[in-house]
């Protein structure tokens, strides 16, 4: 489907939270309509929202181009590829070949560790009520152990399938973003970055990050979300 043709896809997004980034830097790269409905965190669990997750949580797409409603980021980002990067691959892999799986892999290492992990090491430090040391140095620690499985896993590569970048490259960025990097239009330190040398304790994985912060679509994206926070 040429995207001239298609009609904008719904995208259920939040001003906060780093998983709809996924979402949206996936839609850049690819060309293809949509439109933002933003939603507040208390309103996720009343209608309308409700009806589109039951979950109560953002991101969601409704595409009316395929009357698909579809909930959980990397279930979108698979859908997104398969539905409309089928011609020129340009951020994913042709099905049944070893990239092809390799990139589902990786998504899958993102959702269930890189995602669970950053985001719990984010609540015990910024949002808990009690303060709870061995929890905080739990997530510190996966944080490191994530990092360290991708460092080892990009030495001597620039992407992590293939020779170029994809949709499993893209979906690390968010929470990436938000340990690491400044925020809130640059004026936010990473969360961690106090905490950890990112650069100096995984060379590679920082690179890499650098590389796809770098990306014209990847940058200007990242703008127009700090520029709604």
């Amino acid at each position: 489907m040429a995207s001239e043709k298609l009609q904008p896809i719904r995208v259920w997004t939040s001003k906060n939270g780093p998983n709809p980034w996924k979402v949206h830097f996936v839609l850049e790269e690819l060309g293809i309509p949509y439109e933002e409905k933003y939603i507040d965190f208390p309103d996720m669990k009343k209608p309308p929202f409700e009806a589109i997750n039951i979950n109560g949580r953002v991101p969601a797409i409704e595409d009316d181009n395929t009357g698909i409603t579809l909930w959980e980021s990397g279930a979108i980002l698979e859908y997104l590829v398969e539905t409309y990067d089928k011609e020129k691959r340009s951020i994913s892999f042709e099905p049944g070949t070893a990239d092809y799986f390799h990139a589902k892999q990786w998504l899958h290492f993102q959702m269930s560790g890189q995602g669970p992990y950053f985001g719990q090491a984010i609540w015990f430090h910024r949002y808990h009520s009690e303060d709870v040391q061995s929890a905080k140095d739990r997530y510190i620690k996966e944080i490191r152990r994530v990092s360290w499985v991708l460092d080892r896993a990009l030495e001597g590569r620039e992407f992590l399938v293939g020779d170029k970048c994809s949709y499993a490259d893209i979906a690390f960025i968010p929470w990436f973003n938000v340990a690491f990097y400044p925020w809130y239009n640059m004026k936010v330190p990473g969360a961690f970055a106090d905490q950890i040398d990112f650069t100096k304790e995984f060379p590679n994985t920082a690179a890499w990050m650098d590389r796809l912060r770098a990306r014209p679509i990847i940058a200007e994206t990242l703008k127009k979300r700090a520029a709604t926070l």
